[in-house]
């Protein structure tokens, strides 16, 4: 059974998630701040986190922060700011998604299933490979990264995308194919995702990650991985 943490201060929007979550057979934890989100986190290691930004002790990206120190759980974001700035910057510390409040329930539902999804192991088969670049090997099989010897921690959501790129060596993948294949098929037009994911990707990959040599934007029409 698939165990949510939802993190929020307002005891509203905390009980019709929690009601709403329990009826589809989800295991569910509550926290009102951050602290004590980031204790359930590492004792009940859920499954997916849905954390709203606006907490009464600490700002939400500092949850999320906290929260990539140590896993790669999915964290799909609720928040009421609607900046584009505010919504990278929770993209860029590591969150998978970001729902603005209001939001409808049957929406949040979705986006939550799709984080789930993305997280989940992906059987092997035939096609499964290892590519080597002169800077780094990616194991599509065992879903790792090595760069200098050592594993690259990746999140759920860079690993599909970088997935999706070298599966298609080569090939340009339009910004429509990646958000829709990556974050599900109610995605299009949020590009700004894909800028904060690209650049962590080359920041954390990418020798001089300002000069990318694997991961090749071609300007308003998608992305092409070079070996």
């Amino acid at each position: 059974m698939t165990r949510v943490l939802v993190v929020d201060d307002e005891p509203q929007i905390t009980r019709a998630l929690v009601i709403n979550l329990k009826a589809r057979k989800y295991e569910v934890d509550a926290a009102p701040d951050g602290a004590t989100a980031l204790q359930l986190a590492a004792a009940r290691h859920p499954d997916v986190v849905v954390l709203d930004l606006g907490l009464p002790d600490m700002d939400g990206v500092e949850v999320i922060r906290g929260l990539r120190g140590w896993t790669r759980v999915p964290i799909l974001v609720l928040s009421a700011r609607h900046s584009s700035d505010e919504k990278v910057e929770a993209l860029d510390a590591g969150a998978d998604d970001y729902v603005t409040k209001p939001f409808g329930m049957d929406e949040l539902l979705a986006r939550l299933r799709a984080a789930v999804r993305r997280a989940e192991p992906t059987g092997g088969g035939e096609d499964d490979v290892i590519v080597t670049t002169d800077d780094f090997t990616v194991d599509l099989a065992a879903k790792k990264v090595h760069r200098d010897g050592r594993d690259v921690r990746l999140t759920p959501t860079e690993w599909h995308l970088l997935e999706v790129l070298v599966r298609n060596t080569g090939r340009l993948v339009s910004q429509k194919q990646l958000l829709q294949e990556v974050w599900g098929p109610s995605y299009g037009t949020e590009t700004n995702y894909l800028r904060v994911y690209m650049a962590q990707l080359r920041r954390k990959l990418e020798v001089d990650p300002s000069h990318p040599r694997h991961f090749v934007t071609e300007p308003g029409m998608g992305y092409r991985f070079e070996r």
